[in-house]
């Protein structure tokens, strides 16, 4: 019977979710970083967040939209809750979406905001980066008993290490399944 190994990396060069098929539209600002979706906004034309909120909702005719929050110490995270600390977070936009483009998905009213709490979730994972891959090893024992991996199958961009490990796993099951056949 064959030994296989599981190992969990983290990947290191994830592709940006915002380059996706996305519902939302992110319409960020910070000085230091370039996060979120390109946009025509500028955020000195507008006295605050409210008057700017105002205006996305007229001019995009926003099904619904959600402010955008970030916390900027030791690295950054962004959520659609604010953050408890007020020395290094705050609002940096909104995510939105148009009343047609989710007409035009079909998508029911009720999981609108879900979908967008969602993506905003999962570029937080990009930017914290909790993303991973895995690599499955065939483990023999050689004549003189070391042990020698051999890679038999990989896959990367897993969002969540625990959806990565699952993955690898059911692989690694596949693969001793495959052996009784």
């Amino acid at each position: 019977m064959k030994n296989y190994r599981l190992k969990i990396e983290q990947d290191t060069h994830p592709d940006n979710p915002r380059s996706w098929d996305n519902l939302g539209t992110m319409v960020c600002f910070h000085r230091r970083y370039d996060l979120g979706d390109d946009h025509r906004y500028c955020s000195g034309n507008y006295d605050g967040w409210e008057e700017m909120e105002e205006d996305i909702i007229k001019n995009e005719d926003v099904h619904t939209i959600l402010p955008l929050y970030l916390y900027d110490h030791s690295g950054i995270t962004i959520s659609t809750s604010p953050f408890s600390c007020n020395w290094d977070s705050g609002q940096i936009g909104f995510i939105f979406v148009s009343k047609d483009k989710v007409k035009k998905e079909y998508i029911k009213d009720i999981r609108v905001e879900d979908i967008l709490k969602g993506e905003v979730e999962t570029y937080d994972q990009y930017l914290t980066g909790d993303v991973w891959g895995y690599k499955v090893y065939e483990v023999t024992t050689c004549s003189l008993g070391h042990e020698h991996e051999h890679e038999v199958e990989s896959c990367w961009g897993f969002y969540g290490e625990e959806e990565c490990r699952r993955e690898g796993e059911g692989v690694m099951n596949y693969l001793m399944e495959k052996e009784f056949v």
